[in-house]
């Protein structure tokens, strides 16, 4: 019988909402993480979010769908706009939890990661790169991801979050 993969997704949360809104659309998470499980078998999900006390039950409902947060402190740039870097948590991680996953899938378009797809597309340890703007998303990535590099953009039928 053959075993499922016991894959591991790291979400860069302000990139794929910005990505997605970018193209009109807005992530609907619970269906996000079904996706990625079906799709990828990722077992355990990490999302990457900055953190702000007025985001309380957003924080619980995510938790509710599986995600497992890791939060960064949200500082504010100069024109006031809340911004939570949070790369460096995002690649730590994942060499952190190397040995416990067999694959990795970074949901991300920004080319800060393009050292760490590197080194998972050498160790044969990267299921796929999931950029949410293919018009957004850094040509370095593209060329380190080489054929696992894939594009929300037409995701959107399966993943929008529609109001009830």
């Amino acid at each position: 019988m053959d075993k499922k993969e016991n894959n591991y997704a790291f979400i860069d949360s302000q990139n794929v909402n910005m990505g997605v809104e970018e193209l009109g659309w807005k992530l609907d998470f619970r269906k996000f993480i079904i996706y990625l499980r079906e799709k990828y078998s990722v077992k355990t999900a990490y999302l990457f979010i900055g953190y702000l006390p007025e985001n309380q039950r957003l924080y619980a409902n995510l938790q509710k769908y599986g995600y497992l947060l890791v939060f960064k402190p949200v500082m504010k740039d100069n024109s006031g706009k809340p911004k939570g870097n949070v790369d460096a948590d995002l690649v730590l991680q994942t060499m952190i939890d190397f040995d416990k996953y067999d694959k990795a899938v970074i949901v991300s378009s920004d080319g800060d990661f393009y050292s760490l797809v590197e080194h998972l597309y050498a160790k044969n340890k990267l299921e796929a790169i999931l950029s949410p703007n293919k018009g957004k998303c850094s040509i370095l990535l593209q060329k380190k991801a080489k054929e696992k590099i894939f594009f929300m953009d037409d995701l959107k039928s399966k993943l929008e979050y529609i109001k009830r």
